[in-house]
């Protein structure tokens, strides 16, 4: 099964400067043009579950090779 990664940076509402990456990884339909269209469903569930941080930015990839999903 292809895997497609959609990367999200996060940062902390509390201490903005405080970012870190989340990988959240779904089965690809193709292309990374399908993560793109999906995205925006799967981020604003992410946000909801985690209030405390603010998405600064988005983008879709394939994961690593040697990346352990």
């Amino acid at each position: 099964m292809n895997m497609v990664d959609l990367v999200l940076t996060v940062c902390l509402l509390s201490n903005p400067a405080s970012c870190r990456d989340e990988h959240l990884f779904f089965e690809s339909r193709g292309s990374l043009f399908q993560c793109m269209i999906l995205a925006p469903t799967e981020i604003a569930k992410w946000s909801g579950d985690h209030p405390a941080l603010r998405i600064k930015r988005w983008r879709c990839a394939f994961p690593d090779k040697g990346r352990k999903i």
